[in-house]
C-alpha cells in the first residue's frame, strides 16, 4: 500500500495533473475567454493578477489568477483597501471560484497540481515551523484539504495543520474526496469569504503578534 502511495505521487498524480489541466482548459476555453473581456472592460487593465509565491521547495512562481479588483488609488497614489477595489463581477468570480481558474496554466506548467497545499505569500516563509515546512516538499494545489475543511474560516493553526496532514497522507483516495468535496462548496458557496482580510489575519502580523 505504501509503494502504491508513492508510485501516485511521484509519477501517475503529475499524469493526472497535466492531463485533465489541458482538457478543462480546452473544454473551458469558451467561459474563460468571455471572462477575460468583461474583466478588461471593467478593469480597463490587465484581466490577469500574477503574484510571486513560493511552490514545492520554496521555488518562486508565478500564480495566475483573474483580477477581482481594479486599480484605484487615494489621493496619495496608495491602493484604496481589498474591499473598496473589489469590483461587481469581481465578487461575483470570486465567489465562484471562476478566479481560481487560470491556475489551470500553472498546473500545465509544472508549477502546481489540482490538489496540494495552497500556495501563500513569500513573506510568509519566515514565520511557519519547522513541521510547517512540510507543506513545501511538495507542489502547491489549486484547492487542497485545508480549503474543503473551512477555506478563508480557518485559523492559521488548524490551516497549516491540514496542509500538513495531506502532505502526510496523500493517496488516490484522499485527493479524489479533497476533489469532489471542492465542487460541493464551489455550488453551495460553503465557507468562502470574498474578502478574507475581514475573517482573518495575515499570518505574518498574526505571529508577530504573539
Amino acid at each position: 500500500m505504501r509503494k502504491n502511495k508513492e508510485i501516485y505521487r511521484r509519477y501517475f498524480k503529475r499524469f493526472l495533473d497535466l492531463f485533465f489541466a489541458l482538457l478543462l482548459l480546452i473544454i473551458l476555453s469558451p467561459l474563460l475567454f468571455i471572462v477575460t473581456i468583461l474583466l478588461w472592460i471593467v478593469t480597463s487593465s490587465n484581466p490577469f493578477f500574477t503574484q510571486s509565491r513560493p511552490g514545492k521547495n520554496e521555488r518562486i512562481f508565478r500564480i495566475i489568477k483573474f483580477k477581482t479588483m481594479n486599480d484605484r488609488k487615494d489621493e496619495r497614489g496608495r491602493l484604496l483597501p481589498d474591499k473598496d477595489r473589489l469590483t461587481g463581477i469581481g465578487r461575483v468570480i470570486r465567489k465562484t471560484s471562476i478566479d481560481e481558474l487560470p491556475q489551470l496554466i500553472n498546473v500545465v506548467r509544472g508549477e502546481m497540481s489540482f490538489i496540494g497545499p495552497r500556495p501563500l505569500l513569500i513573506r510568509y516563509l519566515p514565520f511557519y515551523t519547522e513541521n510547517e515546512k512540510k507543506r513545501h516538499s511538495v507542489l502547491p494545489g489549486i484547492t487542497g484539504l485545508a480549503q474543503v475543511t473551512g477555506r478563508n474560516l480557518l485559523s492559521w493553526d488548524a490551516r497549516l495543520s491540514a496542509d500538513i496532514k495531506y502532505v502526510e497522507s496523500i493517496s488516490p483516495s484522499l485527493d479524489f474526496k479533497i476533489l469532489i468535496k471542492t465542487i460541493e462548496n464551489v455550488i453551495t458557496s460553503k465557507d468562502i469569504a470574498v474578502d478574507p482580510n475581514t475573517v482573518i489575519k495575515d499570518l505574518d502580523e498574526e505571529r508577530k503578534s504573539t
